[in-house]
């Protein structure tokens, strides 16, 4: 029987008000939802954009308590859905800083997975400077999570934004059905590099790709790339949002997975060095 499974990529334009993304994020979600999504995928900082990069700091929660997660558990369950919450800041072993984390909560309300942020972003010219590591601590193991639905079971891939440039990474997860990102690429490098960077890693992988972004001008003056997209695993894009708020929504099948692995089987074809 044909497989298939309804997966939805939101995008935002996050600000420094708590109360505010979350307002946008409920939204978002309740429309995907409605529309038919199972999987919903939250941006990275989808629950705030500071006016500083330590503002992060003073919102980070426990795992596993605080109002974030409680949110995110009750969004889940009140819509049935798998909700990717890509990402909440977490308590790091370091006090001034926090885990950039994205987890995964099932139809329960219950989180299933955890992946923290392992490649953390620097990067300067002269008008933008970012250097993620002064607030953030970086994570030190991969994540996939197996997800159900109609009888069918579906692995999905974690990673976070700045991890698309390691191809690496994404090898130790395979097989994976879907790799799912939350970013919130720059509009500098974003132009350049996002879509080119995403449909080479699903075709690599021959995965599809669920990427939830920032995409717009934020309160902090920041300007983020974009482009939210569902990629499938012959590096087509099934559908993208180029800016602003919104959602794209398709269908992921197990048919397409295994057609395009059994005409191309490039993954079994992988040699490596002694």
């Amino acid at each position: 029987m044909p497989s298939s499974l309804t997966v939805a990529a939101i995008q935002m334009i996050s600000s420094a008000s708590l109360a505010e993304n979350l307002g946008v994020a409920t939204r978002l979600i309740r429309e995907a939802a409605n529309a038919g999504a199972k999987v919903i995928a939250l941006p990275e900082y989808f629950c705030l954009m500071g006016l500083k990069d330590t503002d992060k700091v003073t919102i980070r929660e426990a795992f596993g308590s605080g109002p974030l997660q409680t949110a995110m558990q009750e969004l889940a369950l009140q819509h049935q859905i798998y909700l990717i919450a890509g990402t909440i800041p977490l308590e790091a072993s370091d006090r001034q800083k926090v885990l950039n984390t994205t987890l995964v909560f099932n139809p329960q309300g219950l989180c299933i997975a955890r992946y923290d942020k392992m490649h953390l972003f620097g990067f300067q010219t002269e008008k933008e400077r970012y250097q993620e590591s002064e607030t953030i601590e970086a994570g030190n193991q991969i994540s996939t999570v197996r997800i159900h639905d109609q009888g069918n079971d579906w692995v999905f891939g974690l990673s976070i934004c700045y991890d698309l440039r390691f191809p690496e990474l994404y090898r130790q997860h395979e097989p994976v059905d879907c790799q799912v990102i939350p970013a919130a690429f720059t509009h500098t490098t974003g132009k350049d590099h996002w879509e080119i960077l995403l449909r080479a890693r699903a075709i690599e992988n021959q995965c599809y790709f669920l990427a939830s972004a920032q995409g717009g001008t934020h309160q902090n003056q920041r300007q983020t790339w974009g482009q939210s997209m569902l990629i499938n695993p012959w590096g087509q894009i099934m559908q993208e949002l180029a800016t602003g708020e919104g959602f794209v929504i398709g269908q992921i099948h197990q048919e397409t997975l295994e057609g395009v692995r059994s005409k191309l089987p490039a993954l079994k074809h992988r040699k490596l060095s002694s």
